[in-house]
């Protein structure tokens, strides 16, 4: 990316010491599996209508479970932590893949890039002008935030499922260990989704929904900026979102200290929250309702990354 960075000191992180077992991300993890069996097998019977957002909610909410156990939480054991998050009720994305792609993102100082953070939604540039009109109006519109609830799980699966596929193509057994585990998780939830009343069809679309919840909070999280500590974001008042994104909104917080739990994540914040904003240059919201606000119908940001360069 081009540019000198500024790198200012990162708000300390409170010293305590780690427990063996983080009994309340545990207890969330039993909760959020029960709730879903739960919704799974009595919601159905109810309505289908009902059931479908439940249904999404707890998906999200496993979503950022799976967050937090590769992050090393709530055993200090990575094997128990990837055996609890094994189960893929999102469909999508393989666990370990997720878990690779997620630690290579935290390389602060590649945030954002086109090609060195697997979780960018930016383009390079020259790729971007060599893109049809038909593209360019769906990336374009992928930029709204309902644009990216609406196509973001379609058009990020299909990009995710292609940098996969060509991995495997070229002979990485670890990217395809990774998908014939997920093929069998994913024959588990289906098998026990279809010996209840619900459709598969209205799985499939809480499926959908739940990934569509999760762009909310990815949509803004990152910015192009020249300085890495500039480029994460902070939503102050996170509300039932913040609960489901296990305070990912404070994202800044996570990024400085990606092994505190998300329990501790509003504590820390709020003990530093000068330091914190001074850190990342100010970039920060109010609510999410701030964010649907500003931009359900307008991009914030452009397709093509805005200052970065090919490295020469």
């Amino acid at each position: 990316m081009a540019g000198a960075a500024i790198h200012p000191v990162a708000p300390d992180r409170p010293q305590r010491a780690v427990p063996r077992v983080e009994r309340g991300t545990l207890a969330l993890m039993i909760g959020c599996y029960a709730a879903w069996l739960a919704a799974l097998v009595i919601l159905p019977l109810v309505s289908v209508w009902l059931a479908v957002p439940v249904l999404a909610c707890l998906i999200t909410l496993h979503s950022s479970l799976c967050h937090e156990a590769l992050h090393g939480h709530p055993f200090r054991s990575r094997v128990l932590n990837e055996a609890l998050m094994f189960l893929p009720l999102n469909l999508a994305v393989p666990y370990g893949r997720f878990r690779d792609t997620h630690l290579a993102h935290h390389h602060d100082d590649r945030l954002t890039d086109p090609y060195d953070d697997p979780e960018s939604n930016y383009l390079d540039p020259s790729y971007w002008r060599r893109q049809g009109r038909v593209v360019r109006v769906l990336l374009g519109f992928n930029n709204t935030l309902l644009g990216r609830m609406l196509l973001g799980p379609l058009l990020g699966q299909i990009r995710f499922m292609a940098e996969d596929w060509r991995l495997i193509r070229n002979g990485d057994e670890a990217v395809l260990r990774d998908w014939l585990l997920h093929m069998l998780g994913v024959g588990l939830t289906l098998g026990l989704v279809m010996q209840t009343a619900l459709p598969l069809s209205g799985y499939l679309g809480a499926a959908y929904l739940g990934l569509a919840i999760l762009k909310i909070r990815t949509f803004l999280e990152h910015r192009a900026h020249i300085s890495p500590e500039a480029r994460t974001v902070i939503i102050e008042r996170g509300g039932v979102l913040g609960f489901l994104f296990l305070n990912n909104n404070l994202h800044v917080v996570h990024h400085c200290h990606p092994g505190v739990p998300w329990h501790d994540l509003p504590a820390l914040y709020h003990s530093q929250r000068t330091q914190f904003l001074d850190h990342n240059q100010g970039y920060a919201y109010s609510s999410y309702g701030r964010v649907f606000l500003s931009y359900a119908w307008r991009a914030k940001d452009p397709v093509a990354h805005p200052i970065w360069s090919e490295p020469k």
